[in-house]
């Protein structure tokens, strides 16, 4: 699967290329104000389920050796599981590898 350049570009901007039927994805901010006015501290918000794809892996081979792609591609907003992925803190940015198959959705906008 050829990457694009932004692919490209994102990834070298993140340092980061995700391995496999893995995924690079950014959690999107909650909100921290309540429809009552009322502003949550950080340790008061619940963890997001949507997040932004940073950088994709290659995909994952099937049982015949060939390659599956990933289903999602950089820029896409998805639904993940909850404390799904393994948490890494890259230049002062939080993201968050997870598998492909952990991924529940793409989000249309």
């Amino acid at each position: 699967m050829a990457q694009t350049e932004e692919m490209k570009a994102t990834q070298a901007k993140t340092k980061l290329t995700p391995l496999g039927n893995r995924v690079l994805v950014r959690r999107l901010e909650a909100d921290e104000k309540l429809k009552g006015g009322i502003i949550l501290p950080d340790s008061a918000k619940k963890k997001q389920e949507q997040a932004e794809v940073i950088a994709v892996g290659s995909g994952k081979k099937d049982k015949n050796g060939n390659l599956i792609p990933s289903p999602v591609k950089v820029g896409d907003v998805v639904l993940m599981e909850k404390y799904s992925g393994q948490e890494v803190t890259l230049d002062d940015q939080e993201y968050v590898i997870v598998r492909s198959d952990d991924l529940i959705a793409i989000i249309q906008n």
